[in-house]
């Protein structure tokens, strides 16, 4: 049983923001660290890999859609996206091969919540969307395969953090380390006995600022710009991702 877990989701390569959320003192003293997918599609991508393997035991990882696809980049399938084709080519083979072995979701049991269902997207797939304001049957349907004993399900991938109940199930996204949506700074979950949202500022001129200097991506100047600073707001994630959750 473990008594606090820190959820960490969505880092996308992002080191500073990482090293800020890993200095917090309920990250440091938690039982265990789970990361809940899309952990180095970014511009500090073997950095962050490193940091998270010096965990060891601490860290427990789960797949996401961009893990995915920076190990179909690595064999020749290329990318939509810039960063992740870039990203790719920079990791050493052990680093790809521990991506391609990460799974699809992990249930652990935590002090207050009873089974917890870890994963990136939804339980049955790494890259469909569900929002806060999801309806109810598409709850239903995305969630239709989860175990009855488990009551609370964690996932990431659309970068927003939120709790809520789906037909009895408490439903958290933990939101983004590295790219969020909505608000600067590093967001993240500590679970047990209860569910608290947190987020971690940084400063964020000096992490810009080591990204650009520090990253071999062409575009990272633009990419901490845009992502560290959180220039989209949650407001435009919703209407992006709505298509994407059947409307």
């Amino acid at each position: 049983m473990l008594e606090r877990v820190a959820v960490l989701s969505d880092i996308h390569g992002a080191l500073p923001a990482l090293e800020a959320v890993l200095a917090e003192p309920d990250v440091a003293a938690a039982d265990l660290i789970v990361l809940t997918g899309d952990i180095a599609a970014g511009p500090q991508p073997v950095e962050v890999l490193d940091v998270l393997a010096d965990l060891g035991d601490r860290a427990c990882w789960v797949g996401g859609n961009a893990d995915r696809e920076l190990v179909e980049a690595r064999a020749g399938r290329s990318s939509p996206i810039a960063v992740s084709n870039w990203a790719a080519q920079q990791l050493r083979d052990d680093q790809g091969a521990r991506l391609a072995a990460l799974p699809l979701t992990v249930t652990l049991e935590v002090a207050g919540l009873g089974p917890v269902l870890f994963c990136h997207a939804t339980p049955r797939d790494d890259e469909e969307v569900v929002l806060v304001d999801s309806r109810m049957d598409r709850w239903a349907e995305v969630l239709a395969g989860v175990p009855a004993e488990v009551s609370t399900i964690v996932c990431g991938h659309t970068h927003m953090p939120f709790t809520r109940l789906a037909d009895r199930r408490l439903v958290v996204n933990p939101g983004s380390i590295g790219m969020p949506y909505g608000g600067a700074g590093a967001w993240w979950a500590l679970l047990g006995p209860g569910v608290q949202l947190r987020r971690t500022p940084f400063d964020l001129d000096a992490a810009c600022a080591r990204v650009a200097a520090e990253s071999g991506f062409p575009e990272a100047a633009e990419w901490a710009d845009e992502y560290l600073r959180s220039r989209h707001s949650d407001a435009d994630a919703l209407t992006v991702f709505g298509p994407r959750d059947g409307r």
